[in-house]
């Protein structure tokens, strides 16, 4: 009987836990993360589709987007800071990234190998911008909900997230902003009476 890991492997995303180097009222693990990137991956191939005439694959995207953190079952969440502390560090990063996939690749069988490659590939540069602005559209509201609870450990991380979403000109990104966003800082109630 043959024993393939991948998928065990995949759902102990949550047990790796996000913003290590924070002070936070509710944790988040990477499972969490993934779901939440996925959703918004999907909102803004959907936006781009309706409001800007693009021809964006919303499932496919959201696909991608639910994967793209998984090689962090092999070497954790590193902290951004951290990450992105120079080049060399950014390149040996990508390195390991790049190992941690060909080893979860290689806990699946043969036959499936090559969809799951495709898939870690991270898709075309117009998909890829849309994970990574909903990517960061994930840290932002995290920042949000901190803060809604009184905690201020997060406000430089919101503000240099602001700066990072505002400087990647995405239109699907900036009519997300726009018009979806502010309800993350209301409360259910409000939720609830908005719109009716």
């Amino acid at each position: 009987m043959d024993n393939y890991s991948f998928f065990a492997l995949v759902f102990r995303q949550k047990y790796i836990r996000r913003w290590g180097l924070m002070r936070n009222t509710l944790s988040e693990n990477l499972s969490e993360h993934a779901m939440e990137t996925a959703v918004l991956a999907h909102a803004l191939a959907v936006i781009g589709n309706e409001y800007f005439q693009k021809s964006h694959d919303p499932d496919r995207i959201a696909t991608l987007a639910l994967f793209h953190d998984v090689p962090e079952v092999y070497t954790g969440d590193l902290p951004t800071p951290v990450k992105y502390f120079d080049r060399n560090t950014r390149e040996s990063y990508k390195h390991i990234e790049d190992q941690a996939i060909q080893t979860l690749l290689s806990k699946l069988p043969d036959p499936l190998r090559a969809s799951y490659q495709e898939i870690f590939s991270g898709g075309k540069a117009e998909e890829h911008k849309l994970i990574k602005a909903a990517d960061k559209l994930t840290a932002y509201i995290k920042c949000v909900e901190e803060e809604k609870c009184g905690n201020t450990e997060f406000l430089s991380a919101k503000n240099a997230t602001a700066k990072s979403l505002s400087d990647m000109h995405c239109e699907e990104l900036d009519w997300f902003i726009q018009h979806l966003l502010p309800c993350f800082g209301m409360t259910i109630d409000e939720m609830q009476a908005n719109n009716q």
